[in-house]
């Protein structure tokens, strides 16, 4: 079966930064990855994202669906079988509290999804977010607002070269259950636009787990929030593998 083809609105989404000892990641990378570097880093995060109006790129908005969702994501490049350098991320990880994620992702449509609870306060500015995993091996705990700038300690010189970074990274490559090959999608959107957000609080139990990030190998970088964004999910080739990472919460 095809995967469906899906249009929507990202209401909100948080793109939540850390940087990372390029030699760490690489074990978590399954082949053809490699860390994509900024300065000596690799960079890694999670995706915090609201989506409205999801639906068939032939059915009206009205009809569409809504979730949250967090996507665990590693910053990466590759060769492809013409020897052309590619980039994108490695998702490791996908959560939602849509049951329709959790049961058609990977089937209607690419990425699988765990279940998990969301408890979001968004006044437009301020966002306070809690998630956990219906598994249990997932908890992710955030609270901010938006701001100017990035924070001085952040490996990035400005907002455009953070926003440059992440706008090539628009491909992304799922891990599945039977890791043998990896769902593929790319995001399209209608026009990009992000604003830093000051993470004053912000935990995951995944960057927080010494058997993937042994102690002082991990720091926050920065975060950065897009809103209201019209939106496609393009269906990628699946990408064939001789072994997943490692990548187990």
């Amino acid at each position: 079966m095809e995967f469906l083809k899906l249009n929507g609105l990202i209401r909100r989404r948080l793109l939540v930064n850390f940087r990372i000892q390029p030699d760490v990641v690489q074990r978590l990378l399954p082949d053809p990855f490699k860390p994509k570097l900024i300065k000596g880093w690799a960079m890694a995060g999670i995706c915090l994202i609201r989506l409205e109006q999801i639906r068939p790129y032939w059915c009206p908005a009205p009809f569409g669906l809504s979730s949250e969702n967090a996507a665990h994501r590693i910053a990466v490049c590759w060769m492809d079988a013409g020897n052309q350098f590619q980039e994108g991320v490695y998702i490791p990880r996908r959560d939602s509290n849509s049951i329709i994620n959790h049961l058609f992702g990977g089937k209607l449509f690419p990425g699988e999804h765990q279940r998990a609870s969301f408890d979001v306060h968004d006044n437009g500015d301020t966002i306070d977010l809690r998630a956990h995993a219906l598994d249990d091996l997932l908890t992710i705990e955030l609270r901010g607002k938006c701001t100017d700038t990035l924070p001085p300690t952040s490996v990035f010189s400005d907002l455009q070269e953070a926003s440059n970074f992440f706008k090539n990274g628009s491909l992304g490559y799922s891990e599945t259950a039977a890791r043998k090959s990896l769902d593929a999608v790319r995001l399209i959107t209608t026009r990009w636009a992000v604003q830093p957000f000051n993470a004053e609080v912000i935990k995951s139990s995944y960057f927080a787990n010494p058997l993937l990030f042994p102690e002082g190998t991990v720091e926050f970088d920065c975060a950065l929030i897009m809103r209201n964004i019209e939106h496609s999910w393009q269906v990628a080739p699946k990408l064939q593998i001789s072994q997943c990472a490692r990548s187990e919460i």
